[in-house]
């Protein structure tokens, strides 16, 4: 047997190539043709696609939306802080005395010129008493010694008056912010309480501001509701000492947070006794675990919203196969011109995928509208995900392929003889 030349193979491939690339072109226009002339059925069972690959958009840019709003709340607690806090351990003095091992502020100075990226630092020392605000009426409080860049480091809201700054730390004013709801209990209102005077053991302090947290942590915080902030120079008159079981360190940016954490941690562990515990303590495992609650929240709704498509999907399966139905001499015609099953199955299978992709298109681009208005119009920057739309698409185009094959088999099995004299 004659082995076929090269040229005659190039030429056979070619003339295959040829006919597949017509017949699909001719898929394509017969799928276009068939919604033409069936408008309405098909806008109709598209709807669902529309609604379903809207709803995975939206779906998406809620629990982003919800997602950031709960990482911004909680890091209000403090942007990229680092608490160190004195967790046990003792010295032996004289007469064998043990006494706490607490930090100080010369190690608070040695960490700020050692570890690069602390933009704020703040030493705390706190004292607990009871002021006297007049007649005879006294109020038990918390006084915090801090620095002037404690604000800075905790994020704190000035409500009235002003906070305390450097220039009151090295006077030695005997200046206080208070907390919003100290000051309302004893002045009744936050700009009212600015000027005041309030006393702590004889000592007249002059309110200067009022202050709360940037979110309510319900007593779970080193400030409480009947908080007074004062300078940490001052605050040493009450406790005589310069220990600290606090110091607040605040980092550059979120990536330098743990990192610094670990070499601040380092550094006050290797200038105090070895048995002595110090720990410290950010957001950082706080904001993961929000952010794993949040990505599976997100995938649970984009599930349901999924659902969504499937059940559209059946409306498309059954539209399908209506559609077989009304076209079973069409098919016989085409079948009897020489139309294989394969093909008669690729016609209406790309009939399927064209309807739930247009709709599932259609659907996406709606979804993105939205986020993409708020921006555009107001200050909101609402988070968009474009993966969403990957989503809804592929999916689009996958539910069209599985509820489509069923009609498309249906119609590829059918008898061209029969199909002839079906009237």
């Amino acid at each position: 047997m004659p082995t076929a030349t090269p040229t005659r193979d190039t030429f056979d491939s070619t003339l295959r190539s040829a006919r597949s690339t017509v017949a699909f072109r001719e898929t394509i226009n017969l799928a276009i043709d068939s919604f033409k002339s069936s408008k309405t059925r098909f806008l109709l069972t598209m709807l669902g696609m529309v609604i379903g690959s809207a709803s995975i958009v939206l779906v998406v840019t809620v629990g982003l939306t919800g997602k950031q709003y709960a990482l911004d709340t909680i890091s209000g607690l403090g942007p990229n802080k680092v608490e160190m806090q004195y967790s046990g351990g003792e010295v032996m003095g004289p007469d064998n005395v043990s006494s706490p091992d607490y930090m100080t502020r010369e190690d608070m100075k040695v960490v700020d010129d050692q570890v690069p990226g602390i933009v704020a630092s703040s030493p705390m020392l706190e004292y607990h008493d009871r002021i006297a605000i007049g007649n005879g009426i006294s109020k038990d409080t918390m006084l915090l010694g801090v620095s002037p860049e404690y604000k800075q480091v905790r994020n704190l809201k000035v409500l009235a008056g002003r906070f305390f700054d450097d220039q009151d730390a090295i006077t030695h004013a005997k200046v206080a912010v208070i907390f919003t709801t100290m000051a309302k209990e004893l002045f009744g209102t936050n700009s009212q309480a600015v000027g005041r005077t309030v006393s702590i053991r004889g000592i007249p302090f002059t309110v200067i501001g009022v202050f709360k947290e940037s979110i309510d942590t319900f007593g779970q915080s080193e400030i409480s509701e009947h908080t007074m902030l004062v300078p940490y120079e001052v605050a040493r008159y009450f406790t005589g000492s310069d220990t600290l079981k606090e110091i607040f360190f605040s980092m550059s940016s979120p990536q330098e947070v743990e990192p610094g954490a670990a070499k601040i941690t380092q550094i006050i562990h290797s200038r105090h006794h070895s048995t002595s515990v110090y720990k410290a303590q950010t957001l950082t495992d706080i904001l993961q675990t929000m952010n794993k609650i949040a990505n599976m929240l997100n995938v649970v709704l984009v599930l349901g919203a999924i659902i969504t498509l499937v059940v559209s999907g059946v409306g498309i399966m059954n539209s399908m196969l209506a559609n077989v139905q009304s076209r079973i001499r069409e098919i016989g015609i085409r079948k009897a011109l020489g139309a294989t099953s394969r093909e008669i199955r690729l016609q209406f299978l790309t009939e399927a995928v064209f309807l739930s992709l247009s709709g599932g298109l259609i659907g996406t681009v709606l979804g993105l509208m939205l986020p993409l208005s708020v921006r555009l119009f107001t200050d909101f920057a609402i988070p968009m995900s474009w993966l969403s739309a990957i989503i809804a698409l592929l999916t689009s185009v996958i539910v069209g392929i599985i509820f489509g094959t069923l009609p498309a088999n249906r119609a590829a099995r059918l008898d061209p003889v029969t199909t002839l004299k079906y009237e």
